[in-house]
């Protein structure tokens, strides 16, 4: 089966440390992966990814940690060197990071714009293509993008409009890529029950995308759970290698195109 031994993987994670980046190291070295890089931006998301980076060294997994901005291309270069020095080599890219911010058009700022655009699209972009330069033939690359693209929605604007281009980006990666069997992909949870969805959200908003999902009555908080996206990340980058340039909204019928 194509891609379903992790045991002598290397894992890179952008945005490893917590929410739904380390629940997916997590699930990957419960499938046997071993060694894992873990991407962290900033000291507030230290020791959640130290604590993540313990948590699977305990499972038997060795694990090594980067802080860095992912906007600033070099940034994703000496991630992908640092895991290729210690480890020998990179077998899978995954990308978790990224910024949501909602306002009205007419309330959004040059400094909203410039911070939504770096870390969704800039960002997403240079990860790729250090994946794409770094990754052993038959790897997979990842990014975590946002059923907001396949939404009709008022006050999200520069959300989704920043992810948007890594459709782009994934769908050219996976055909210039696709010559040393590397996979890519794109994957639009919906809304998610973690802290990055209800920073932006009201008592009234959340009971809306709560009753937004086809099968939100079976959550168990009527939002997309972290555990129902982690496990379709695992096969993707496993037996699900033979899917490539595709964006797959999870979001148990939030919406759709």
């Amino acid at each position: 089966m194509a891609n379903a031994d992790l045991s002598e993987k290397v894992v890179v994670i952008a945005g490893g440390g917590k929410n739904l980046g380390a629940l997916i190291a997590d699930q990957l070295v419960e499938g046997g992966a071993r060694k894992l890089a873990l991407h962290y931006n900033s000291d507030a998301s230290r020791v959640a990814t130290e604590e993540t980076a313990a948590t699977l060294t305990d499972k038997g997994a060795e694990v090594i940690t980067f802080q860095g901005d992912l906007s600033i291309a070099d940034n994703n270069t000496k991630l992908f060197d640092l895991a290729r020095s210690h480890f020998g080599k990179v077998s899978i890219g995954i990308n978790t990071a990224g910024v949501v911010i909602k306002k009205p058009i007419l309330e959004v700022t040059e400094a909203d714009y410039e911070k939504s655009f770096a870390a969704n699209s800039k960002a997403a972009f240079f990860f790729i293509q250090q994946a794409g330069r770094t990754l052993e033939e038959r790897g997979s690359i990842v990014t975590i993008v946002t059923s907001l693209l396949a939404a009709y929605t008022p006050f999200y604007s520069i959300y989704p409009g920043s992810k948007a281009p890594v459709e782009h980006y994934t769908r050219a990666a996976s055909k210039e890529f696709g010559e040393r069997g590397i996979s890519v992909n794109a994957v639009g949870p919906g809304p998610m029950d973690t802290p990055f969805f209800y920073g932006q959200e009201n008592a009234e908003s959340t009971a809306y995308n709560k009753a937004g999902a086809a099968l939100g009555k079976f959550s168990r908080t009527g939002l997309t759970d972290i555990q129902d996206i982690a496990p379709l990340i695992r096969f993707l980058v496993t037996e699900g290698w033979w899917i490539t340039g595709q964006t797959i909204f999870a979001n148990g019928g939030y919406t759709t195109r």
